[in-house]
């Protein structure tokens, strides 16, 4: 997948305005809180667009800092910044830096710091659906995104990404890559930021390693993050934690309650090979584990995310979701109908066990759906959200059918009104052809004693 935080992608792109500029969505303490605004947040921190980082400066350099910045940068267009798609204002300031010998790292850090102090006004919330802490903000960024970029395709191999991986209670490792100069910089001050403002902590961003820029002009960057405030209130935790046994003897829950509970799920050994399967897949695997072995890779494919199919590479990524597609064994019955369904879920790695377990829920198109691939409603648990959408889904068909004769008979009784009423038409034009206008008249409205009458004189004579 290419980097989802680049400029330059030609995909969707994650939309940012500047401070004080006008949005079409409004920014209120009322306002609903929806994608449009996550979308925006996030842009923010990995992708701040050219307007947004020029007012910024502009904010810093109205207040007289940077001051030893001033004389380099009055070359930057500071009124305002062009409308080419290819211009990185960033690319300028690290440029006009790098001619004078300057660092350029303090002067991004204060305007990320000021991105967030602009924006967090009506993008708080936003920022705090995120996660109750630092550590769970940063660990939603990857996952929140792809949800965003949704239907997007990517072909090769997933390249520049966002990935934040805990080594320890506050202390985490953030992989980004981007193809803009500064970027990095500018997101160590907008997290530092944002730990102040948000949570009240401090979190020091430090660059630990960088790759030179490959062949599709990314550089990559891992980032070392300590927020020393979650260490402190891990250690409250766990002093409070109350004695439990850590024997896997004493689980109330069996192995057949389990797979019961959760039919779509599995665990897996550091071999990639199936510990535990839920009854879901029993079913439909059952048959050739012991033909064809007990390896994930042969019964499912990874479509999401593009990462390798190995342990080490699915534990980077657990807080992203996996999108997983059911290949058919050797032309197996069960299998061969299931072949492609596809199911998404959440990958867990299990430290007491150092396993990792995947659990998911089926993607299915309504009860045509489901039956074509040999499922039955009781094969989705009661908790599990997709029994209702299918359920929903087919009442909503239902009535949508219902919708639609309706709209049928109401257009039919319209055009046998107008048929009516053309009718009505051609016979006051035929009666008006026949009789004098007030005698067409009264005929038309009924009066046919009237009409009666006069004719009776007429009738006699002849």
């Amino acid at each position: 997948m290419a980097c989802p935080f680049s400029r330059h992608n030609s995909g969707a792109q994650i939309i940012t305005r500047p401070a004080g500029a006008e949005s079409d969505v409004p920014h209120t303490a009322a306002a609903a809180l929806n994608l449009r605004h996550l979308s925006e947040a996030i842009g923010i921190l990995t992708s701040p667009s050219n307007p947004s980082v020029c007012a910024a400066l502009q904010s810093l350099l109205e207040e007289k800092q940077l001051t030893e910045f001033r004389q380099t940068l009055k070359k930057l267009p500071l009124a305002e910044p062009p409308q080419d798609n290819s211009y990185s204002y960033l690319d300028d300031i690290v440029d006009l830096l790098t001619e004078t010998n300057q660092d350029s790292s303090p002067l991004l850090e204060q305007v990320g710091r000021r991105l967030i102090q602009q924006c967090l006004g009506h993008l708080e919330r936003a920022f705090r659906s995120l996660g109750p802490d630092m550590q769970n903000l940063l660990t939603s960024l990857d996952g929140v995104h792809d949800v965003l970029q949704g239907d997007e395709e990517h072909e090769g191999p997933e390249e520049g990404s966002f990935v934040c991986s805990v080594i320890a209670p506050g202390e985490l490792e953030l992989s980004f890559s981007t193809a803009r100069k500064g970027v990095v910089q500018v997101l160590a001050g907008s997290l530092t930021e944002l730990a102040e403002r948000l949570h009240g902590t401090q979190a020091v961003v430090q660059t630990i390693k960088q790759d030179r820029r490959d062949q599709s002009g990314m550089s990559h960057y891992l980032l070392s993050i300590s927020i020393p405030h979650l260490h402190s209130c891990q250690d409250e935790v766990e002093s409070e934690k109350p004695s439990v046994s850590t024997s896997a003897s004493d689980l109330r829950m069996c192995v057949e309650t389990m797979c019961k509970a959760f039919p779509w799920h599995f665990v897996l050994d550091r071999h990639l090979e199936f510990t535990q399967l839920g009854s879901g897949f029993m079913r439909l695997f059952a048959h050739e584990l012991t033909q064809y072995g007990r390896h994930v890779g042969t019964y499912f494919e990874l479509v999401k995310p593009r990462v390798p199919f190995s342990f080490e590479a699915i534990l980077k990524r657990s807080n992203t979701p996996f999108l997983l597609a059911i290949k058919s064994v050797n032309g197996s019955t069960d299998s061969k109908a299931a072949e492609g369904m596809e199911l998404k879920g959440q990958m867990v790695f299990c430290p007491e066990s150092d396993s990792l377990l995947f659990v998911a829920s089926p993607f299915l198109d309504g009860l045509e759906g489901l039956t074509g691939r040999g499922l039955y409603i009781s094969d989705i648990p009661l908790h599990d959200a997709t029994r209702d959408v299918i359920l929903v889904g087919e009442q909503s068909r239902a009535q949508d059918g219902l919708k639609r004769r309706m709209d049928k008979l109401k257009s039919s009784i319209e055009e046998a009104s107008l048929a009516v009423d053309a009718e009505r038409e051609k016979n006051v034009s035929l009666l008006h052809l026949i009789f004098p206008p007030d005698i067409a008249k009264r005929l038309w409205l009924g009066e046919l004693m009237y009409l009666q009458s006069r004719l009776i004189p007429f009738q006699c004579l002849a």
